[in-house]
């Protein structure tokens, strides 16, 4: 007996998972969303206050710093998988699911989402100021600085440019969601989690809800980016990309592969 499932059983769960978001009561799936928030953002938290508190390391091995955010960050995605809070990036592939097997409205699917975008807002507000901004973890050096250019970055780039890091962002997290599926036991599940989600992080992509939590907790502490620059310039580009990350290149790709010819995932 295989201590793991296949694609096609994964694809399944992947899809069961949001046929029963859309059946929770809207109380209910606004508090899931509201953890998943939280949690995204204290894996952001985390890999900012490991990552940008070594600043001689980072001057000779960027590389190396890199890679240390891209692991810890993964904690976030964990957390989220193994509680069963919600995360609006890895809902593009898990409402797009249903929806193409014809077990969600269509009328639903931006709804759902937009709910579950609004949420994590809400939950990542809560660790950008309240969990750490406030608490003066950014209003000092090394970690001000670090972050102040690690969000600058992310804000002043071309637009085009965020669109498509989004969607290499998104493809990856639903696909670290998806491996999760993989596995029967806690373990298997966060080594599947952590291997996509450590390559986007590392590789500087864009993953909307955590902007959510670095660009407004640099904000908070003093950063010289207006919340306008922020939405226009990488939120919305970053959001749309994960849509088509998430919703196209997994979602639609694996109800195409496990569908029937009826189009359901059975």
């Amino acid at each position: 007996m295989n201590n793991y499932y296949d694609p096609k059983d994964m694809t399944k769960q992947f899809a069961a998972s949001g046929v029963y978001k859309s059946s929770l009561p809207p109380l209910k799936f606004i508090t899931i969303s509201i953890l998943g928030g939280v949690f995204i953002a204290l894996g952001g938290l985390l890999s900012i206050m490991v990552a940008g508190g070594m600043p001689g390391l980072g001057a000779g091995n960027p590389g190396l710093v890199k890679f240390i955010a891209g692991a810890l960050f993964p904690v976030g995605l964990m957390l989220v998988c193994i509680t069963g809070a919600d995360l609006f990036t890895s809902d593009c592939a898990g409402f797009t699911l249903p929806l193409l097997a014809k077990r969600l409205r269509w009328r639903s699917f931006p709804i759902m989402l937009l709910l579950s975008y609004v949420s994590n807002f809400i939950g990542t507000q809560i660790v950008a100021y309240f969990l750490s901004s406030d608490l003066g973890f950014f209003s000092k050096g090394p970690w001000q600085e670090y972050l102040y250019h690690y969000t600058e970055a992310k804000v002043y780039q071309d637009w085009t440019a965020v669109f498509i890091k989004g969607i290499g962002a998104n493809w990856l997290v639903c696909l670290g969601v998806f491996m999760g599926y993989s596995a029967k036991d806690i373990a298997g599940k966060c080594v599947g989690i952590w291997i996509p989600v450590m390559i986007f992080v590392t590789l500087g992509y864009e993953h909307s809800i955590a902007n959510m939590f670095f660009v407004p907790a640099a904000i908070y502490s003093g950063a010289a980016i207006t919340w306008s620059d922020f939405l226009v310039q990488n939120l919305i580009p970053a959001t749309l990309g994960n849509l088509a990350g998430g919703g196209i290149f997994v979602g639609c790709v694996y109800w195409y592969l496990y569908s029937d010819k009826q189009g359901k995932i059975a």
